[in-house]
């Protein structure tokens, strides 16, 4: 079982930005895997927002719905994730996770983030 701990997120307003992190502490664990962050919606299923390729790949892939607004990365020694979040819109109100693509880890608690004015 990995130890997968979200954090970053909280109260924004419309049009503004968050940087989310997810951490292990399993050193490089983040190269040697396919990874992606995503989000369960209020009364919805859990999607993927976004994804990176495992090592020396690296190609990022988003949904449409956040393409050009999110960028997927990660530290160099692969134990941290990070989502960076721009451009912040109602609809992005959701709990943020980070897991494997496709997810096979048990889910972390994730992080809450609002977008409300």
């Amino acid at each position: 079982q990995m130890d997968l701990v979200e954090s970053g997120g909280g109260l924004v307003q419309p049009g503004g930005s968050l940087r989310l992190s997810c951490t292990t502490s399993f050193y490089n664990l983040f190269t040697h895997y396919d990874m992606g962050w995503y989000r369960q919606p209020p009364g919805k299923q859990r999607e993927l927002v976004a994804g990176i390729v495992k090592s020396p790949t690296d190609t990022t892939q988003y949904a449409a719905f956040v393409k050009g607004r999110f960028v997927v990365s990660r530290d160099n020694d692969g134990k941290t994730l990070y989502l960076e979040m721009n451009s912040l819109k109602p609809e992005d109100t959701a709990v943020y996770y980070c897991n494997t693509n496709p997810s096979v880890w048990t889910w972390g608690q994730g992080t809450q983030v609002t977008v409300s004015s």
